[in-house]
């Protein structure tokens, strides 16, 4: 399963932001987040569009926004992951310091430039994103489970 021409069609798409998407984005697909030319965050989805839009969403929670989620964490410097009540995702975003750093976060990625590209295989769209995140070593996928 060759990979490298998808990651080469990503690249090569037009860039746009979560607000200037057009209207015929495909359905399902992986999706690359990025500033100028650092390559940040790479996902994927089957409701491609909406899941573009949530990253930056203003009214966009905890639990759907992750990337700007760990945006945050990185600017607070709370960045442990916990299941406890204190620490958790809930709790953080009752801290008026983490709010306002998600809120940031989620301006942030409203900002930064999006490509993607069409993929309806389940399969290849997880290899696809892992690909991407590993050749091109976005430092926001870290593939662990919780």
């Amino acid at each position: 399963m060759l990979l490298q021409p998808d990651l080469e069609r990503l690249l090569a798409a037009p860039a746009a932001t979560t607000e200037t998407l057009a209207k015929n984005v495909p359905t399902q697909g992986v999706y690359l987040f990025s500033e100028q030319e650092r390559y940040l965050y790479v996902g994927r989805s089957n409701r491609l569009r909406a899941r573009i839009r949530r990253h930056g969403a203003e009214a966009s929670k905890q639990n759907v926004a992750a990337f700007a989620f760990r945006l945050a964490r990185e600017a607070t410097g709370k960045t442990v992951a916990t299941y406890k009540t204190q620490g958790s995702r809930r709790d953080l975003v009752t801290d008026p310091l983490f709010a306002r750093a998600f809120s940031d976060a989620k301006a942030r990625i409203r900002r930064m430039s999006v490509r993607y590209i069409e993929e309806t295989d389940q399969l290849r769209q997880a290899l696809l994103e892992m690909y991407v995140a590993l050749v091109l070593v976005t430092p926001y996928n870290d593939f662990d489970t919780h």
